[in-house]
Order: structure tokens, then sequence, then C-alpha cells
């Protein structure tokens, strides 16, 4: 029986144009005038276009693919694929406790993994699930695995260890090698440890992802000078994370990284708030690095508090992104103690004058009741305009990516929101992108760069993962103040010929894959 979608417009980085798609099995079979079968099951498209599955460059949702509430929210921006093991961390190889332990705020424990390697993790998230996923070895990981807490360069014996794991992780499936530059422990990797273990990623064809090293905006020539050393040493291509800085610079680096023949992509969401880890900007690496109980042991201690205010903070106000008015840029987005669930949703100078303490103080008393889970959504200094955004997104190394975080009950709205905020904003009410410049920065480009096989484009052969869009109706709805509300105008949606979205609906099956690379 062929599933048949009927009267609406194909659109792809190639063609734009009415017709009809059939799909046989998990493949698209034909695009045309199709002839009508009386076992064929039809989807009325007339008035919508048909687009291939949008792929989602930058996501956390590695231990939350099974999660229905989570699938729901991506398939109805039209996601039908994510790319995990983001920013450094995550749980294979190895048991997973690092991850689950110091990225709880942000990536969460995982229901299944019990420890292993990536094809264990990658057999985790075929189950119950309607999304695909491709998986990035994880940087920070490796070097926990093989360096435990160590701060110091690692040694020739460290090193052969994580390029080891780097060769196995490729082996079983990974399509690549991230890192999280501003997180402990992969900020204590050199540029030349790095190198070393890009070199099998790029022996393998794969693809280096990195949330490069120095905070973004005004810092970024140091991240990027870096990754010009670690290319060029490797011979490794390049994907740079969440590339947000004033679109001058933006320009200006990826200028350089062409000049310097380095072989560069990047994302970019459409927001200029971001989401991390309270832990991240309160806290000294020294310190963040250490187990949880010592560290709330630390920040809980009186004498502790006061060296912290005096030697630390200064510098936490002296950060480019945040500046002296750190309390107010930070929002609570998920708090694990019940105690503070009322300050969701406020900035932490909000939150701390409720309580009756000073900023740094509430800060404090907050990561330690919740054992360091806690995340905030981020403002910045110079929000970018929407003609800002536009510029970035129109440079053609640009993919789209959410950088979605779920954990949390006030997140930020990308994460339910970003890919239908694409499609709204620049595209229907702007003319950044044509609807087929769309897919090619939201499906096709992050497919070709990370070696996802057939997928798109809308072509008979390729895989049948599809995604039909009201192009009048699609919106996001998420924002700061209701961050939970959903995409609209994506009712309808297909993994690998199955109907995983029907009527705006979850429908039953879990087709969803483990993406590995391909070619």
């Amino acid at each position: 029986m062929r599933l048949v979608l009927r009267g609406g417009t194909v659109v792809d980085g190639q063609q734009h144009r009415p017709a009809d798609v059939a799909i046989t099995g998990d493949t698209i079979s034909d695009v045309g005038t199709i002839d009508a079968s009386p076992d064929d099951r039809v989807i009325d498209c007339r008035g919508r276009f048909v687009l291939p599955g949008l792929i989602d460059a930058h996501s956390h949702i590695d231990g939350l693919v099974g999660d229905a509430s989570v699938q729901r929210a991506l398939l109805r921006q039209g996601v039908t694929t994510a790319i995990v093991g983001q920013d450094g961390v995550s749980y294979a190889p190895g048991d997973g406790r690092y991850a689950s332990e110091y990225f709880a705020a942000i990536d969460g424990p995982h229901p299944s993994y019990a420890g292993g390697g990536v094809v264990e993790l990658l057999a985790s998230a075929t189950r119950g699930s309607r999304l695909n996923t491709a998986y990035l070895v994880p940087g920070g990981t490796l070097r926990w695995e093989a360096c435990g807490r160590s701060a110091a360069p690692a040694d020739a014996t460290r090193l052969a260890a994580m390029v080891a794991l780097v060769e196995r992780s490729l082996d079983e499936g990974a399509i690549g090698l991230s890192t999280g530059l501003d997180y402990v422990p992969g900020m204590f990797a050199g540029a030349d440890e790095i190198a070393a273990l890009c070199a099998p990623v790029a022996a393998a064809g794969g693809v280096y992802v990195t949330h490069m090293r120095g905070g973004y905006e005004a810092n970024s020539s140091t991240g990027v000078d870096e990754i010009v050393r670690i290319a060029q040493a490797s011979g490794v291509r390049v994907h740079i994370s969440h590339f947000h800085a004033p679109v001058h610079i933006v320009e200006e680096q990826l200028a350089v990284l062409e000049r310097e023949g380095v072989d560069a992509t990047f994302d970019a969401y459409p927001y200029s708030r971001g989401c991390s880890l309270l832990t991240m900007p309160l806290l000294p690496p020294e310190l963040a690095v250490l187990p949880v109980d010592t560290i709330v042991d630390v920040i809980s201690d009186r004498g502790e508090r006061a060296r912290l205010r005096a030697d630390w903070f200064p510098r936490v106000s002296q950060n480019p992104s945040l500046g002296p008015e750190w309390p107010t840029m930070l929002t609570l987005a998920h708090v694990a103690a019940p105690s503070y669930a009322w300050a969701h949703g406020l900035t932490l100078a909000d939150a701390a004058a409720s309580a009756g303490l000073d900023s740094i103080d509430f800060a404090l008393d907050l990561l330690a009741e919740s054992r360091l889970e806690v995340n905030v959504v981020m403002a910045v200094q110079h929000e970018r305009s929407r003609d800002e955004l536009a510029r970035v997104f129109s440079h053609l190394a640009h993919m789209g990516g959410s950088d979605g975080i779920f954990i949390g009950v006030h997140p930020h709205p990308r994460a339910r929101g970003a890919f239908a905020r694409y499609l709204r904003e620049f595209v229907r009410e702007t003319p950044t992108w044509s609807w087929s410049d769309a897919v090619r920065h939201l499906s096709a480009a992050p497919a070709e760069r990370f070696g996802l096989g057939r997928r798109g484009r809308v072509a008979a052969g390729w895989v049948a993962d599809l995604a039909v869009v009201d192009p009048e109706r699609v919106a996001d709805r998420a924002s700061y103040e209701r961050p939970l509300d959903e995409a609209v105008g994506v009712d309808d949606v297909i993994v690998a010929g199955h109907q995983v979205l029907a009527g705006g609906e979850l429908a039953d099956g879990s087709p969803g894959r483990a993406l590995t690379r391909v070619g």
C-alpha cells in the first residue's frame, strides 16, 4: 500500500511546483501527477507545501528522544531529525554519569542507557521514537573518561586513549566530534589535544562541531583562531555551534576561516537570548569540575562563600556577555529544588529581592539546594534586530539549529519555536529566504554536511522524511513569557514513510532511526 500526499506544492532546494508525492515503504517512489489506486492511503495537501523534513543541527534531546511531548513539539515545527551529542557533553562512551550529573539541567538523565558506547546509545535512541537522531561523540565526555577531573594537559597515554575512543565511536556510528570549550572538563583541552582527536574524524569524513572557547560575542576571534589551528593541524571540516555575535563580527570571522582555508559552516537560532547552566557563569572552573557534593559543601560554607564573593564574582561582573548587571540578565528556567519552584520565570535579581537576599547569596543558596541542577535564560547586552539576524541567516554557510533545551518549566522558547519562527519571520514576513532557500538552510544543507544520506529533497529514491506545511499559518507560539506553547501550521509529518503527526496529533508507531554517516 502506498501513502500519497495529494494536491500540495512540493518545495525543496531544487524545485517548487504543484505535485503529488507517492511513498512506498520508507522511500519516495514518485513525484508528479499520480494516478489513484484503491489501496492508496491519501493525505489531502491542497493549499499546503510538502517539504523535506527539517533537520535541527544543534539539539539537546539526547535523553528525551523517546519523550512523546518532545517529539510532538518538534514534529509540529516540521523537524524530523535532531543532531545530538552537542557541546562536548553527552552519555556515551562510558557510564553516562558525567552527563547525567554535570549536564542534568540541560540533557537530564537518560531513561535507558546503562553504559557502554555509541552503539548502545544509538540502540536506545531507536526505541519508542518518532524522530531521527544523529550523534556527535562529545569531547568533554572523552576527557572525563580518560582524564577525570584533571585540568592538566592530557599526557601521551591518556591522549591515545581518547583517540581510540573517537575511532571506536566513529566505527559505532558517530557522525563527528563535538566540544564545549566553556564547560568542564572540556575547557581544559588545548588546541593540540583537540586536533589529535579531530584527526580520525577528518579521516572518516566527519565533522568537528564546536561551542567555541571564550563566550562568543566580541570575543569570537579567540574561538575562531583556535578553530584555524585545529583545522589546519587535522584537516577536519568544522561546524560552529550557535554562532551568535554582532553581524559584522560573524561575517568578519567567517571570512577569516575562508581565508585560512578552513571548510566551515555554522548554526544560529532566531533569538538573541541564550540558555545554559547557571554554574557556567557563576562558578570558577576549578570549582565546577569537582564532585557535586564537594561543590555544595564549598558554596554552603560561609568562609568559602566570602572568598568567592571577593575573588570570583568581580570577574562575573566583567563577563562581556552579561556585565555588572548580571543578576538582571539571568532568568530562572529550571530549578530542581521544589522549595524554589516559585522562582521560575523570575530574574535572579527579582527572585533574590523576593527572598530578601542579595543576588550572590540567593544564587549560591539556590544552586546548593538544587545540587547545581539549574538552568537560566541569558539576556545579552545588545539584542540583535531582525534585520541583523536576517543578514546572518542569509550567509550560505548558515544552517538551522535550535539549541533547544526541554528541561525546565519555564525554558527558552527556542525549543518549541525556533523552526516555526524561521518559517514565519524569515520566509513569510520578510524577504530573507524564499521557501526553497529555507529548505536549503533547514534541511538539505545539514543533511549533506553531516552525511545523513538521501534526506533533504523531495525526489524519487530519497527517504520519505517529509513535513506538510501551511505557508500562511505556520508560526511559533512560544515566547519568553509563554515558553511551553507549541507551534502551529504543521499538522502532518512523515518519518521513514510512516505518518507520525496526523492532524496535529501524534500517530502510533516509532519509525525514528539512529542515523549514521553516509558517504
